[in-house]
């Protein structure tokens, strides 16, 4: 069994260039730009791909540049996206774009066993890429009838592009279990300067290969952060080890706040998730429920020049179970940038929780709570035992 590896400092690059990106319109639209700009390749890997009016938009634009001579991999996940319609798959084929599921262990319409490939990254040219927790779906995207999901991405170009590239070569080759491999050729080296260095490097968290960097890299943040630590994350239910990292930043003095749903699509998470309240009050630490819609953000900001956004959520399933990716970036200017949207939300968005406002009404509220949190815990403990076992 390969030795755990520390987090350490490595693997920055610093020629890139980097934007933040709102869920909706915003991301939707530079999405269908850059994938109407590709010259050469592009590589769409998510999770959820619906065949809604969204997902029909991103299907059109992906044939387009298939038609010029674009090469085009799509690459989704066989069970969050088991509905995806099979003449659909067809017209892509037909179309040129290179088309694969990627597969668990074991699957069927009922059972799902294996990796979950949760990243949502979209790399144009080894150039130009999309990282964040975004699917191709109506939720994400602002549609007449609803605003969307209030989710974020990262818009990067430069240095960072071609590794995201590389490892989007290295999934679509392997992402599938039975069938013979095609070897992808990666994209040639580009040489990149841009006027104003950022720091950014890819962490990813994938049992099988034995990665556990996002989840290093948030341990060391919540050990060594001096100031400050700005959370948006949906389903948080932090571990035993995440909880006490937090708990010593708080008593170190680290003021610490948590924006969270207020309400969920996945209800018994958000149960289970007012069952930590009380920890949250005893710590010091502040927690905000989300009002205005469905929060899916995964995004941490922390010391005036600390930033991850990605897939990962703070839970077992991403800690143990999923493949994630996030980008880490160490730069002020975007730390100052994710701060003032995060104030901007808390003031405008969300409802501060307090011990004087969070009372259950009676006892069998405060029983519901504990429950849902020990059904969760427990579905968390025995979907990613295995892969715990693995990592030890």
């Amino acid at each position: 069994m390969p030795r755990r590896k520390r987090y350490t400092e490595r693997g920055f690059s610093e020629n890139n260039n980097v934007q933040l990106v709102r869920g909706g319109t915003e991301y939707f639209t530079l999405l269908e730009q850059l994938i109407d700009k590709a010259l050469t390749s592009i590589h769409l890997q998510t999770y959820i791909f619906d065949a809604d009016e969204t997902g029909n938009r991103i299907i059109d634009a992906l044939i387009k540049a298939a038609s010029r001579g674009v090469q085009v991999f799509l690459l989704i996940d066989g069970y969050a996206s088991k509905n995806f319609p099979e003449e659909q798959i067809e017209r892509l084929k037909k179309e040129g774009v290179h088309f694969r599921w990627f597969e668990p262990l074991f699957r069927s319409t009922d059972f799902y066993f294996g990796r979950r490939l949760h990243h949502k990254v979209i790399v144009i040219d080894a150039r130009y890429s999309l990282v964040g927790g975004i699917n191709i779906s109506n939720k994400y995207n602002d549609m007449p009838d609803h605003p969307a999901w209030l989710d974020w991405g990262l818009y990067s170009e430069g240095e960072v592009s071609v590794e995201l590239s590389t490892i989007c070569v290295e999934m679509f080759d392997k992402s599938n279990w039975s069938r013979k491999k095609k070897k992808i050729a990666e994209p040639p080296k580009e040489v990149f300067s841009f006027p104003e260095k950022c720091k950014v490097r890819i962490l990813r968290n994938d049992w099988v290969r034995h990665y556990h960097e996002i989840s290093r890299s948030y341990n060391n943040l919540f050990a060594t952060a001096k100031s400050d630590i700005l959370i948006m994350c949906s389903y948080f239910l932090p571990g035993p080890q995440f909880c006490r990292s937090l708990e010593r930043a708080a008593k170190r003095g680290v003021k610490v706040k948590v924006v969270i749903a207020g309400a969920s699509d996945v209800k018994v998470a958000k149960y289970a998730e007012r069952h930590m309240y009380r920890w949250y009050f005893r710590n010091k630490i502040e927690i905000y429920e989300y009002q205005k819609n469905i929060l899916h953000a995964k995004i941490t900001v922390a010391d005036d020049n600390w930033v991850t956004i990605g897939s990962y959520n703070v839970n077992n399933i991403s800690a143990y179970a999923s493949i994630e990716l996030n980008l880490e970036v160490k730069n002020e200017i975007l730390a100052k940038e994710v701060k003032i949207h995060f104030d901007n939300i808390v003031k405008n968005d969300c409802i501060k929780i307090t011990e004087e406002n969070f009372k259950p009404e009676n006892i069998f509220k405060k029983i519901f709570h504990r429950t849902a949190y020990e059904v969760v815990r427990a579905m968390f403990y025995l979907s990613t035992f295995y892969f715990r076992q693995r990592k030890t």
